[in-house]
């Protein structure tokens, strides 16, 4: 498998697995800071490899009235800081050709979203500029039809990919979460991230806006780590209920070290068990 170098971890080829987390989208700097620095101390004391993710702007939201973010400058220069101020790699969703030259100048990964990731044009443009570039795959997609996207991103030369599951459409208005994808994808030779909550995410669900189960977050992010993923992705929130972006289906911060222990330990069972397929 591909190890992908990222400041003073490794992600990839059976290492503890490392974490993507932050409020869904920027809502203030001051929000963002204080979510960025309780979860870099959380992470710290529990020894896990943290990634902060928040979006300066969700341009895919279901209504043309819900709350986007700052915006590409303000949003940037946000995560900019804070990766300045803390000291650790950040990432979020770049959604147009234009932004792609000054997001990578900042950005440590760059994520192309769900609903982008067949764009051909767009997501190779992202690849020739991204040091590490994880794709979201599509609710629409089968694992194996990733093989295809690795495959567009390595002829620009890069190969520091990262594929993210979150789920699959399941009717109308849901999505399910299918385990078995886990190891398909893997077995393509890059390291796979999976995204709990967005995985419990009611796609247009309220009408206007996304719901979302968030109490199961936990249970599939407890799965996937026993399947050997390579890192979860999970939306926190201090208020979940007040969130302006993906509330129903974030994880209260205020919970968060509990489920966090118990993914530690999961993981160092499945990845120290002798013959364990994850490190394949």
């Amino acid at each position: 498998m591909k190890i992908i170098n990222l400041r003073d971890f490794i992600i990839g080829g059976g290492a503890p697995f490392f974490l993507i987390a932050g409020p869904c989208v920027i809502e203030s700097e001051e929000l963002t800071r204080r979510v960025a620095g309780t979860l870099t101390e959380m992470t710290a004391r529990q020894g896990i490899p943290f990634v902060f993710k928040s979006s300066y702007d969700k341009a895919n939201r279901s209504s043309k009235d819900s709350y986007r973010g700052p915006g590409f400058h303000k949003g940037l220069d946000i995560l900019d800081n804070i990766k300045k101020e803390f000291n650790i790699p950040v990432i979020s969703d770049v959604h147009r050709f234009e932004e792609i030259e000054a997001a990578t100048a900042v950005l440590d990964i760059v994520q192309i979203p769900a609903f982008l990731c067949r764009q051909t044009d767009f997501v190779m443009a992202a690849a020739k500029k991204a040091s590490v570039i994880n794709v979201k795959k599509g609710q629409f997609l089968a694992p194996w039809d990733v093989e295809n996207i690795i495959e567009k991103i390595k002829s620009t030369g890069n190969d520091n990919i990262i594929i993210t599951e979150r789920g699959a459409s399941f009717g109308y208005n849901n999505l399910v979460a299918d385990m078995r994808s886990i190891p398909i994808m893997r077995r393509l030779g890059y390291p796979v991230v999976f995204d709990a909550t967005h995985s419990v995410q009611m796609p247009g669900g309220e009408g206007t806006s996304s719901g979302g189960d968030r109490e199961m977050a936990a249970y599939l992010a407890r799965a996937a780590v026993a399947v050997g993923v390579d890192g979860i992705f999970l939306e926190v929130h201090p208020d979940p209920d007040s969130a302006l972006c993906d509330g129903p289906n974030s994880i209260s911060l205020e919970t968060l070290p509990g489920l966090l222990d118990k993914l530690v330990r999961i993981d160092n069972i499945v990845k120290t068990h002798e013959g364990d397929d994850s490190r394949e």
